[in-house]
């Protein structure tokens, strides 16, 4: 009889907090009663009202507080009485916290990092009063600034800002920055703004040895699905300032399947801005502004790596990032690269603005311009083919636009910045040790074509069944491209033969071409050809003048006028040449500072200079010893000029180490003149250098390294 009761009081429970539900649900009733009653509902809606980082029952919700509600490992019921009101049930499908922080308390600064997301939610940083959310940051992409900020307290190492482990997590229209380690104590992975993959990675070490390079899972190693990352600045501060501590990576895909990363800045990070690990099948990348990223390990803006299938990386500006622009290390999986501006990448490192290992991948409607390397390089090893690279516009770069690296040039210059053009296909071997197959560019019947009225039949050979696309050459600074324009596409017979009519030619202008073939890829570019008339002599091309770096300008509406640079009277503007370093250091001292404080403010109020940093040292150590701390000190100096608001596609980085010293003596003051950055100034104006000595630091007597 007791047992009987017992089931029917529970029975009817159970049936009046199902009637609630769906009346609440309807907007029938308040949330209040339910919450009061001690019951967490599956979905949540938290306004969080704090910006400190703690859980307890006081006066306001913390962010930290939100998360733990929405996993479920805080009850309602633990909630003070000022904190139950800013809960209430959610209408959406997933859980939501929203933000209604006070003016001027809107920074969320953490000790130590936030709980795992481990269910669907979503985290609206759209909601706090005050977004602006038809307002442009930048006239480029519609990036509105963020109000709600997450950064780490300051002086404390916080590795991660969101870790999600759960499926349908979206994260929306927060300034996240300042995540890092200590590099004391290197984490299995990656530190980063938002990292997302399974429970516990890498596969939880309780369970059994760790696999070899986190694969296979266990079973129970899900990766979660469907994660949305948009409209946040990574990286960036809403009044688009680089932060005290740049975060280590922005966007971490460890091991998810289905994440979107859209119209989000990302910016000022050590490592890359996006990097996957082992798994981001159907990864989807943007209309994101990625700018700046990589200054102090790894240089490119997006990496890709583990099991990539179905990737996409469309639409974004890629600008001012130290290495590639889109980096491939042996993938699992194709990746479709189309659309983006990839532009003023490999500040730090020379290498390709689009570097791919793998096959199949695609790369497609691309401007790629101002790199400090070819525009796409094909590996040979591991082996790469079937790679179509078509229709990209390219211009002012130092290599090829398209360069198929051979196994028979290893050295890591090659792999990564491409080993110059290459002989006609020989042998059968050759489609083993080369990228794309060793496709043959293609080549031109005459060096010259001639125009008739505003048409020129442009005919050659290229692979017999490939695909050619011509181009207009719009520069001319190499003879094999750069590849400015698509003009047309034409099939090469079965004796490889090909011709094309290409109109509004006019005279002076040069063509080359590539040759597509599914079986194995996109060619190199062919030898340039001129177009000219039947009476005319041959023409020098003239290379472009050298435009100032830009990766964002304001809206249309705020874009100040640019003022005209005069040609016949030169401005002549004083600024330091060095900045000076201790023996055997790579840091800015206070002294130093000052004079980049200088240095900073010339570039400040002249944005048409650029800047190249040439670090340099004493001869006491070896060549590739001082060559890396050359390179250190240079990025020191430019991180510095960054923090101060330069635009870090303005400069570049090279190192000559002990290579070009101020004088042959070795004494403490000739040492001390070595360790520097010299700054090579470029303007349309003359720029007279100042060379001071303020702030040589010179060793104590006797000292050695």
């Amino acid at each position: 009889m007791i047992s009987n009761r017992r089931k029917e009081k529970r029975v009817k429970g159970e049936e009046r907090l199902l009637a609630l539900l769906l009346l609440t649900l309807v907007g029938w009733l308040p949330t209040a009663p339910l919450l009061a009653q001690g019951v967490t509902p599956a979905r949540l809606r938290i306004v969080v009202n704090s910006d400190r980082d703690s859980v307890q029952a006081d006066g306001a919700l913390t962010l930290r507080e939100a998360i733990e509600l929405v996993n479920g490992t805080l009850s309602v019921d633990r909630l003070s009485e000022a904190e139950k009101p800013q809960v209430s049930i959610a209408t959406g499908a997933t859980s939501e916290i929203a933000f209604q922080l006070s003016a001027g308390q809107t920074v969320i600064r953490v000790s130590q990092r936030l709980p795992n997301i481990t269910a669907p939610v979503l985290i609206d940083g759209t909601t706090q009063t005050g977004y602006a959310a038809n307002t442009r940051a930048i006239a480029e992409l519609p990036l509105v600034a963020p109000i709600v900020e997450l950064t780490a307290t300051p002086g404390a190492f916080v590795s991660r800002g969101l870790s999600i482990v759960s499926d349908n997590v979206t994260i929306r229209g927060l300034s996240i920055y300042g995540f890092t380690d200590d590099h004391d104590d290197t984490e299995r992975t990656p530190p980063a703004d938002i990292f997302i993959a399974h429970r516990l990675p890498p596969p939880d070490v309780s369970k059994q040895k760790v696999p070899a390079n986190f694969a296979p899972f266990y079973s129970d190693d899900i990766p979660p699905k469907n994660v949305l990352i948009e409209n946040n600045w990574l990286g960036i501060r809403p009044d688009q300032s680089v932060p005290p501590t740049t975060s280590a990576f922005g966007v971490s895909v460890f091991n998810s399947t289905g994440t979107t990363v859209r119209r989000n800045w990302i910016a000022n990070h050590d490592g890359s801005a996006v990097i996957t690990s082992v798994r981001a099948d159907n990864l989807v990348v943007t209309e994101n502004a990625i700018v700046g990223n990589g200054i102090a390990g790894m240089p490119d803006a997006i990496r890709l790596e583990g099991a990539i299938d179905h990737a996409q990386i469309t639409g974004n500006l890629i600008c001012g990032n130290d290495g590639a622009g889109v980096y491939l290390f042996k993938p699992q999986g194709a990746a479709q690269i189309r659309d983006n501006q990839i532009t003023y990448n490999g500040r730090r490192y020379r290498r390709a603005a689009v570097y791919l290992m793998g096959n199949d991948h695609q790369v497609t409607g691309n401007t790629i311009a101002h790199q400090t390397g070819p525009g796409v390089v094909v590996a040979s090893f591991p082996r790469s083919s079937r790679n179509l690279i078509e229709s990209n516009r390219f211009s002012t770069l130092e290599g090829l636009s398209i360069d198929l690296v051979t196994q028979d040039n290893v050295s890591v210059h090659d792999y990564q910045r491409g080993d110059g053009i290459n002989p006609k296909r020989n042998s059968p071997n050759r489609r083993k040790d080369t990228g794309n197959a060793a496709i043959n560019a293609p080549e031109f019947t005459a060096r010259e074509f001639v125009l008739s009225g505003a048409l020129a039949q442009v005919t050659g050979k290229a692979d017999p069944g490939s695909q050619v696309q011509i181009y207009r050459v719009e520069e001319g600074n190499s003879p094999y491209g750069p590849l400015g324009e698509p003009l047309g596409l034409t099939p090469a017979n079965s004796q490889g033969q090909f011709t094309l009519t290409v109109s509004a030619f006019k005279p002076g202008d040069q063509v080359s071409a590539i040759a597509t073939d599914p079986k194995y890829g996109t060619s190199e570019p062919a030898l340039n050809a001129l177009i000219r008339t039947a009476d005319s002599a041959l023409a020098i091309p003239t290379s472009p003048s050298i435009e100032v770096p830009r990766c964002t300008t304001p809206p249309i509406a705020e874009k100040p006028p640019i003022p005209a640079i005069p040609q016949t009277t030169p401005i002549v503007l004083k600024v330091p040449k060095n900045v000076h370093f201790a023996l055997d250091k790579d840091f800015i001292s206070s002294t130093s500072a000052k004079v980049l404080d200088r240095i900073a403010q010339v570039l400040l109020e002249n944005p048409s200079i650029i800047v190249e940093l040439q670090g340099h040292t004493d001869p006491r150590a070896s060549d590739a010893y001082n060559l890396d701390l050359g390179r250190r000190r240079a990025i020191s100096t430019r991180n510095y000029l960054i923090r101060k608001g330069i635009d870090p596609a303005r400069m570049t980085i090279r190192s000559f180490g002990e290579q070009k010293r101020i004088s042959d003596g070795d004494t403490r003051l000739d040492f001390a003149r070595d360790r520097r950055v010299e700054l090579i100034y470029k303007d349309a104006r003359n720029i007279e250098v100042i060379v001071q000595e303020e702030d040589l630091q010179l060793e104590p007597a006797g000292g050695v390294r």
